[in-house]
């Protein structure tokens, strides 16, 4: 559970890191909107560091639960209601970060 928790605020860091450069160039947003995404990307970054395993296995997981987060991203930030066929596929990519993340493994 720790582990999902940590993937989820990592994937919310690095998407709040991406969604304010683009309110900044697509929507008319403040230039300030630039320091808080930088941020947020620090954070990202950092936070990847403190997840338990190898970073590729890391970073393959974590893909999984970016794919997710963002689909619920997509309905609550941008307001748009996701199809069945959003919803599988983030459950399918969720089903592939388990199988990485919680597989047994010899030591």
């Amino acid at each position: 559970m720790k582990t999902l928790l940590l993937f989820v605020i990592t994937a919310l860091a690095e998407i709040v890191g991406c969604y304010l450069p683009y309110l900044w160039l697509r929507k008319g947003g403040s230039l300030w909107l630039l320091a808080p995404a930088a941020a947020s990307l620090a954070l990202f970054a950092w936070l990847l560091t403190l997840h338990p395993t190898a970073s590729g296995r890391v970073y393959a997981a974590y893909g999984g639960v970016y794919v997710t987060i963002a689909i619920g991203w997509l309905w609550l930030v941008d307001a748009v209601k996701p199809t069945r066929w959003d919803l599988l596929g983030a459950g399918l990519c969720l089903l592939g970060m388990a199988v990485i993340m919680f597989a047994p493994r010899t030591a």
